[in-house]
């Protein structure tokens, strides 16, 4: 997809939001994975895998998203396009499946919501909770683990990070984890500054 992003917008994702028609598409491939555990025991993993690296193609390529969001497509062009991409990122059937079924009832574009939702599942199952991380710009290892090492001071057991970038911020980071929301992004204390500055006004 990397030709496309020169003709789609470069505006940054926005995390989405699991709602209740990704948990059920999610709670139905972890469904398949547990058919699959007898007989290959990394199923939940290698599925999990597959999620994440379309999620990393949709949160990082613009070209990306604007095909699965495209209303315009026919079925039969969507499935097409959509195939060759996962064939070419190395994606195995399960997901591939899936995409299928999303085509068919025209909700390709709550892929991003569906992989969000297997994750959480799967972290909720091992007791794993996870972090969703914005970042104005990619995370290195060293900001990863410090991240990790405050969250667990904080009590948090377990975590894992779901990291989006979003240029909007300006600065700094948003983490979101269970109901808690910990912003510390430049452009909220930018926005606190001017609701101060107009209050003095």
């Amino acid at each position: 997809m990397a030709s496309a992003t020169a003709n789609a917008t470069s505006a940054s994702p926005q995390a989405p939001n699991p709602t209740g028609l990704a948990d059920r598409y999610a709670h139905a491939l972890l469904g398949i994975a547990d058919d699959l555990r007898a007989s290959e025991p990394g199923a939940a993993d290698r599925i999990a895998g597959d999620l994440a690296r379309l999620f990393e193609l949709w949160n990082g390529d613009a070209g990306f998203r604007a095909f699965i969001a495209d209303p315009r497509l026919d079925g039969a062009e969507q499935k097409r396009a959509a195939f060759a991409i996962l064939e070419k990122a190395g994606i195995g059937t399960e997901v591939r499946n899936l995409v299928g079924v999303l085509i068919i009832n025209r909700r390709l574009s709550r892929l991003p919501e569906v992989a969000q939702a297997f994750g959480a599942l799967l972290s909720a199952r091992r007791g794993q909770q996870t972090a969703h991380v914005s970042t104005a710009h990619p995370l290195t290892d060293t900001q990863r683990a410090q991240i990790t090492a405050r969250l667990t001071e904080a009590g948090f057991s377990g975590v894992t990070l779901r990291e989006t970038v979003d240029p909007t911020l300006l600065g700094g980071l948003v983490v979101r984890i269970g109901s808690r929301l910990y912003d510390n992004s430049l452009k909220s204390k930018l926005q606190r500054l001017q609701y101060v500055m107009k209050g003095a006004a």
